[in-house]
């Protein structure tokens, strides 16, 4: 194995729990979940010898993985897709069953409901990550940030009124 394919399976090795949770947040189906992480990788890899490190290795692998999720979103808007069938959610974070998978559960119904690019913000901030960190990977500034996750959170509240 080269120097390069032992660098980017080190990197796919820290970062496939990033990955695979960025991919679950925009695929209905495990099967698509496990498409849009063969995707994310191919892409990664594309770019992997041009990426510069001016800026943190987890923000580049976040942003080329949600481009990846955005695109195929994009694409599939023209299909009629209707049910909702998630991954086992213990398999993220440790999830319990009973009352935290229902949680999940309902917590993904409604961010699938939000646009592509809201449900990348909900994503990286519920990642802890910092205003300035999603600022970073999604293009938009620490302000705008703040204000998107405010109306972010304003349209759950309305989908909670609504059920």
């Amino acid at each position: 194995m080269s120097p390069k394919e032992q660098q980017f399976t080190r990197l796919v090795q820290e970062q496939k729990a990033t990955i695979y949770s960025v991919c679950l947040m925009f695929a209905d189906e495990r099967t698509e979940v496990d498409d849009l992480v063969q995707d994310a990788l191919i892409h990664l890899w594309e770019g992997f010898d041009s990426f510069e490190g001016r800026s943190d290795i987890k923000s580049w692998v976040y942003r080329v993985t949600l481009n990846t999720c955005i695109s195929f979103d994009r694409k599939r808007k023209h299909t009629d897709l209707v049910s909702l069938e998630l991954a086992d959610p213990s398999m993220l974070s440790g999830a319990d069953k009973g009352s935290n998978a229902k949680q999940y559960r309902m917590l993904h119904e409604r961010i699938q409901k939000l646009g592509p690019f809201d449900r990348a913000i909900v994503l990286l901030w519920l990642e802890d990550m910092s205003y300035e960190e999603i600022g970073a990977i999604v293009g938009i500034s620490v302000k705008n940030v703040s204000v998107r996750l405010m109306r972010i959170r304003e349209q759950l509240k309305n989908m909670n009124n609504q059920e």
